[in-house]
């Protein structure tokens, strides 16, 4: 890919839970659900369970305990817990249940990807999918409560990223809007940066719906000052879309193109694709033009069998087959 490239010129792999390190067999056998069997990956894509980043007693309430669970207590299965007692926003595909991840603290895995991409300063801009989770598990027994994400967990997500990332490895809102009226105008002219310029930095996007992406956007115009961006295609903070249906949301997906947005769509889910070895959503996914593509198996699963997604070509980026000039 040229480094005259816009950002939203190209396409890029990645994994879809990739510092979910997957539920322990027995604790799977304890909640009678397999997982994704997702691997962990450094640079990859946080899943966030709020604690409230500053009272000590709402973090045990909602961290430490939160860990000490229903399936590990059934199953007895070995983790380290100790980084799970520490205020913070936690990392984990699902509270009790599947908390296994490589980087178990949003700061934990923030400080590796800035790691990683300062070893690798030339890398390919990094998409990091956040995903706020705060719903309860219902009928398990001894299941921990968590936190809401409120206004000012909104507003710690954005400190703990800039704690760690200084502005000029980040792709902002702010820094793609300009001079624009909004953020959906400037990528509508390609507000964009090239290749060369994003070469070495990290981008964040809020990938939910409903009200949490409106309570982190407030009362700005578009999203002054925020780290993130948020899921949407319709609107002034319109800039990145998650569209995870290659086939079935392939219309939209042009409209979103068309008006300049990042998308993201799915090259598999569920595990049903790797069961079945079946690469048509994949292939689906890839001539879409959705700049990123997510996937659970950068590698077979050998439990599933040989099911993997490569870009076609191999690598890790190419020009995108319908924005690409």
């Amino acid at each position: 890919v040229a480094d005259g490239t816009a950002d939203g010129e190209g396409t890029d792999v990645g994994t879809d839970v990739g510092i979910d390190g997957g539920a322990a067999s027995a604790e799977e056998a304890a909640v009678h659900d397999v997982g994704d069997g997702a691997r962990p990956v450094e640079t990859e894509p946080a899943i966030v369970v709020p604690a409230d980043p500053e009272a000590d007693a709402a973090v045990d309430a909602a961290g430490g305990p939160a860990f000490e669970d229903a399936a590990r207590d059934a199953a007895e299965a070995p983790y380290v817990l100790a980084p799970l007692k520490a205020p913070g926003f936690k990392v984990m595909h699902v509270q009790d249940m599947d908390y296994r991840s490589s980087c178990p603290t949003f700061l934990g895995c923030l400080k590796e990807i800035r790691a990683w991409s300062r070893a690798h300063p030339n890398h390919v801009p990094i998409l990091v999918i956040m995903n706020l989770k705060d719903d309860n598990l219902a009928g398990v027994p001894g299941a921990a409560t968590v936190l809401p994400f409120d206004a000012k967990a909104m507003d710690q997500i954005d400190a703990d990223i800039r704690s760690v990332f200084p502005e000029r490895a980040l792709i902002t809102p702010d820094k793609v809007q300009g001079r624009a009226a909004t953020l959906a105008a400037a990528v509508k002219v390609g507000g964009w940066p090239r290749l060369k310029a994003a070469r070495g930095k990290v981008m964040f996007a809020m990938d939910e719906s409903g009200p949490k992406p409106e309570l982190y956007r407030g009362t700005r115009n578009s999203l002054e000052g925020r780290a993130m961006f948020i899921n949407t295609d319709e609107g002034p903070a319109a800039a990145y879309v998650t569209l995870n249906e290659p086939a079935e949301l392939a219309g939209r997906i042009e409209a979103a193109l068309a008006n300049g947005l990042i998308v993201r769509t799915r090259a598999d889910a569920d595990t049903l694709e790797a069961r079945a070895n079946d690469r048509t959503r994949q292939a689906q996914a890839f001539a879409s033009g959705a700049q990123y593509v997510s996937t659970d198996y950068l590698k077979p699963d050998p439990r599933f069998g040989p099911y993997e997604a490569r870009l076609p070509g191999g690598g890790v980026a190419r020009l995108n087959p319908k924005t690409g000039k």
